[in-house]
């Protein structure tokens, strides 16, 4: 059947190209003519590359490709900042949090040698742009941040940017101070339930700290299907099934780039990296963690791509790049907004 049939059928399906998953996803061969995605066979020459734990691509609301477990829960590393942004965005919309709170303002404080006047001036907004200039040891740091880290002082607030876990850490912190409700009951509550995330439980949430610092890290155990319904998510700006979960604006102004990083063609917003349009034929964002954790989403092309991988049993990992080069090139290969194209 050619092409322009297809999509006439289908347009006769009322809601299916913004409808959001129900306790199920619903996978393209359910929905319709059973013609294989040529982004099915793309994802699984990937996997059987690189061996990821799992993979999901859904566009337009449907599941159009997927390979390995993907209800498999794993450590996604930094991928938990971005759910914190997302927390941020509906705690400032109450009234709970100030964009322009000072450190000092907060009462926020560290081990010694505790933060300078000059750091305590550092702002939410600052935080959430990894601009603070606070560089206290942090907990769960990579080795890279660690040999990076610059010395105490070597930049006023919100002049430079560092991929900063004091950063990350302390926005937990005073998320929790303002809400009175820690980060994992919050996205439980706020955010699981509301997508009706399959697997997430506040259980598997952890804070791990150290003797470096008072803010331990907030780390999440996901599996791929709840990743790809938090990219979902932030696509349909904020709202699923036609109620805000997030507010819009938030996710609008969360996800831009307010900085360059040290990292060629990426941005930097509040929690959320950013890809420029040059190589994407359009603007892309993606929340990413060690290891090749990544939820990439295309806007233009209505297409959310997930990735985890298991450390334990792959302890190299897999390099974001390649992901997001697998993601740059199924999305270039789809000529518009539906998936059913073949090549």
């Amino acid at each position: 059947m050619r092409y322009s049939a297809l999509v006439a059928i289908l347009l006769v399906w009322s809601g299916w190209a913004s409808a959001e998953p129900g306790i199920e996803w619903q996978f393209l061969a359910a929905n319709g003519p059973t013609q294989r995605s040529p982004i099915q066979g793309a994802v699984e020459s990937y996997a059987r590359k690189y061996k990821p734990t799992a993979v999901m691509v859904v566009q337009d609301g449907l599941v159009v490709a997927t390979s390995g477990d993907i209800s498999r829960r794993v450590n996604v590393r930094s991928v938990r900042k971005s759910f914190l942004s997302a927390l941020f965005g509906v705690a400032i919309e109450r009234g709970q949090i100030k964009l322009e709170s000072t450190l000092g303002q907060l009462g926020i404080d560290d081990t010694a040698p505790s933060l300078t006047a000059d750091e305590k001036l550092a702002t939410v907004r600052q935080l959430l742009m990894a601009r603070s200039g606070v560089y206290h040891p942090a907990a769960y740091e990579t080795s890279e941040q660690k040999s990076t880290r610059p010395p105490r002082g070597a930049h006023p607030p919100g002049t430079f940017w560092y991929y900063n876990n004091w950063d990350f850490n302390a926005l937990g912190a005073i998320y929790e101070r303002a809400t009175g409700s820690n980060v994992f009951d919050s996205f439980e509550k706020l955010i699981a339930r509301p997508l009706r995330m399959q697997d997430f439980t506040t259980r598997d949430g952890t804070f791990i700290g150290d003797h470096s610092s008072l803010f331990p890290a907030y780390v999440f155990s996901m599996s791929a299907r709840d990743l790809a319904r938090f990219g979902l998510l932030f696509l349909n700006k904020g709202r699923w099934n036609d109620v805000s979960v997030v507010p819009s604006h938030w996710t609008a102004e969360s996800t831009k780039a307010y900085s360059e990083t040290d990292r060629k063609d990426r941005g930097y917003g509040y929690l959320w990296w950013t890809l420029g349009s040059g190589a994407w034929r359009g603007d892309a964002i993606f929340a990413s963690g060690y290891g090749g954790q990544l939820i990439v989403i295309v806007p233009e092309k209505r297409l959310v791509a997930v990735q985890v991988v298991e450390l334990n049993e792959r302890q190299q990992g897999i390099h974001s790049a390649t992901f997001l080069e697998l993601v740059r090139q199924v999305s270039q290969d789809t000529a518009g907004p539906s998936p059913f194209e073949g090549r």
